[in-house]
């Protein structure tokens, strides 16, 4: 039991000090942080249910609908709505990197509780593909919605309403993406997965990288700010 645990949790623990470490100028309370993991993981349980009762009732089966509607739409909808209500609104959102750190925290607590669960239920020889894939990909879904977030939020042009909706939409696509590709091809899987990893991990470089470039003339104009105060 203790292994699974650790196995479960690693991997999402690991993904959530990176993307929190690559912060360049103003790291996150560890509270809010935490907080806001606990927010995925509870989220885990109502999701599964909803999820348990469509396909009992023999709705949304279909390999597309499954992957971008039950999946897709269902599991990233509540985890936007969740971090647009709670932290989106809060004063410690106040750099756009924030929002990727916040959009991993969400989604690596939803991804490790499912990624026990499926440990417990499948065995821990499941757990390095778990945390290569599943667990992985959770967090690089959080990393979109959290960026464009951020750019909704200090945007200085009318394009506010266009970033938040990317916030949501895109993270769908690409689960749903993900999934699909994954229910619909029985054999040599991979060959399409591993390429999509690849994407999705190259995109989230790319928006923590700009994040953090975005962020850098508000650190510097806030640092001068300070200064001139302490010599006034």
């Amino acid at each position: 039991m203790i292994a699974i645990l650790s196995s479960g949790l690693a991997p999402g623990v690991a993904l959530l000090c990176y993307f929190y470490l690559r912060d360049k100028y103003e790291t996150e309370p560890i509270s809010v942080v935490f907080r806001t993991f606990m927010f995925g993981a509870l989220l885990v349980f109502p999701i599964m249910f909803i999820q348990y009762a469509f396909t009992a009732e023999g709705l949304l089966v279909p390999n597309w609908s499954n992957a971008y509607i039950l999946s897709g739409l269902l599991e990233e909808f509540v985890k936007w709505f969740i971090l647009y209500n709670t932290v989106y609104q809060h004063t410690v959102f106040n750099e756009r990197y924030d929002g990727i750190v916040y959009g991993v925290a969400i989604s690596l607590g939803f991804a490790t509780i499912e990624n026990i669960l499926y440990l417990f239920a499948n065995g821990i020889e499941f757990a390095l593909g778990r945390a290569l894939l599943p667990v992985s990909s959770h967090a690089l879904f959080g990393v979109v919605m959290g960026f464009y977030l951020g750019k909704g939020k200090f945007t200085t042009t009318n394009h506010k309403k266009l970033w938040i909706v990317l916030s949501l939409i895109l993270p769908i696509i690409f689960h749903g993406t993900y999934d699909f590709i994954l229910l619909s091809i029985e054999r040599n899987w991979v060959y399409l997965i591993v390429p999509f990893m690849i994407f999705l991990w190259i995109n989230a470089l790319k928006k923590v990288k700009e994040a953090n470039r975005l962020d850098q003339p508000n650190i510097i104009s806030i640092t001068k700010h300070n200064h001139n105060k302490i010599s006034s």
